[in-house]
């Protein structure tokens, strides 16, 4: 078995020995071969090369030739066209001057046409704008003239109503120059506050507070009596006083600043009101005939504020002499208060008959409240018999269901009574 072995062993090296030199003949061979194909390869490819370059020589020369010959060709194609460019331009622009030229001699006619046309139009205009602004300057100043006219105759009535003014100022400085007609002033306006606050029986002109003296006060408000329904009235006197050239100096010094003529004229402002308030006490304050303090009324608020100026004036008139300085607006205040005064002890003497007249009213109300539940009873009882009739009258309308009806006219021939059903209708729409 070792031997077949070894002989396979030796046949198989033999065979590849074999194998081995005839694949190192094939490669000689192959490798002859392959030197013999590159020799012959380079022998083509110089061949080639030098048949190139020959070609390349040949073909740059006849490019250059070409290219000679198409400079040349393109020279005289651009000189040609050249020429006939600046042909043309020279014919475009001869064409185009004389066309030009017929434009610009073709407007200057139309300006021509157009400037006479609108100087035409503006001759027209100017005469048409002339003639409106001519009527219109003539219908403006007719305005004008009529209203300046109107003007000078409202200033003439004006002038006029001056005039009256001043005659009325006039006459007003000589009423307030006047003392007499001074005191009518503040009378006056006194009488309309009070006029403007009660009623003519709760106060009285030119009173004699105190019986037997004479003296009689302009205004009294009258009180009713401790004594009762029949006792003589209680009187507040009110009395009015206007120191005119006092006030007009402090007015005067007020406005020139002028401090000693205004310290003077207060003074003297309150020297005249502490005079008149003693007046006022002397003649028209006797308790228990008046009240135990008058009132003294001067009638500008402006007079009113310097007195309260003067330190201690007011509280020195209340407490020294009894007397309550008022200005129109201090006094309509004092008198609304006394008016409510007036109406609280109207109030407490018709209290007793206020309630008896309550009382009344509660009896007559509980006999009211008898007849009220009569009343509803007998309407109750109008509303059942009513319901009962209307159950009876859908009864007789069943039973009747089939009958047919007549003619409205007939109906009312033979029952006339619907007259007085409609009748009946008519009235309770009118109602």
């Amino acid at each position: 078995m070792g031997a077949a072995i070894a002989q396979f062993q030796q046949a198989l090296l033999a065979q590849q020995g074999d194998a081995t030199r005839s694949q190192n003949e094939q490669l000689d061979s192959f490798r002859v071969q392959l030197a013999g194909m590159q020799q012959s390869l380079a022998d083509t490819l110089r061949d080639t090369t030098h048949q190139l370059h020959l070609q390349s020589t040949s073909l740059r020369e006849a490019q250059s030739g070409a290219l000679a010959r198409f400079t040349e060709v393109q020279d005289n194609a651009l000189r040609r066209l050249g020429e006939g460019v600046s042909e043309q331009l020279r014919v475009l622009s001869e064409s185009n001057d004389r066309r030009l030229t017929e434009v610009r001699q073709t407007v200057e006619t139309r300006l021509q046409a157009l400037q006479a046309d609108n100087e035409k139009k503006l001759e027209q205009m100017r005469q048409t704008v002339d003639e409106k602004l001519h009527a219109t300057l003539e219908a403006r100043l007719g305005e004008s003239f009529k209203q300046v006219a109107e003007r000078l105759e409202q200033v003439h009535r004006g002038l006029g109503e001056m005039q009256r003014l001043a005659s009325d100022v006039g006459s007003l400085n000589r009423v307030l120059s006047n003392v007499k007609t001074r005191g009518i002033f503040g009378e006056v306006q006194l009488a309309g506050l009070l006029e403007q606050v009660f009623t003519p029986e709760q106060y009285a002109v030119n009173v004699e507070t105190v019986p037997g003296t004479g003296a009689r006060v302009e205004f009294a408000i009258r009180f009713p009596g401790r004594g009762g329904p029949g006792a003589a009235p209680l009187w507040l006197p009110i009395d009015a006083k206007f120191p005119r050239e006092d006030y007009e100096r402090l007015l005067e010094a007020q406005d020139k600043a002028d401090l000693p003529g205004i310290e003077l004229a207060a003074k003297a402002i309150e020297m005249r009101l502490r005079a008149e308030a003693r007046t006022i006490r002397d003649k028209y304050i006797s308790p228990p005939l008046t009240a135990d303090f008058a009132i003294l009324f001067v009638p500008t608020e402006g007079l009113y504020a310097e007195a309260l100026r003067r330190p201690g004036l007011v509280e020195s008139l209340q407490r020294e002499y009894r007397v309550m300085l008022a200005g129109p607006t201090t006094l309509l205040a004092t008198l609304n208060s006394l008016q409510m005064g007036f109406r609280t002890l109207a109030l407490e003497k018709r209290s007793s008959e206020v309630w008896q007249v309550l009382g009344a009213v509660k009896t007559e109300f509980g006999k009211f409240g008898d007849v009220l539940a009569k009343t509803r009873k007998k309407l109750d009882e109008a509303s059942n018999t009513i319901s009962s009739v209307e159950t009876r009258t859908r009864v007789m309308g069943r039973a009747l269901k089939e009958v047919e009806a007549m003619p409205e006219q007939q109906a009312q021939a033979l029952l006339p009574g619907d007259d007085i059903l409609d009748a009946g209708d008519s009235a309770d729409q009118a109602v």
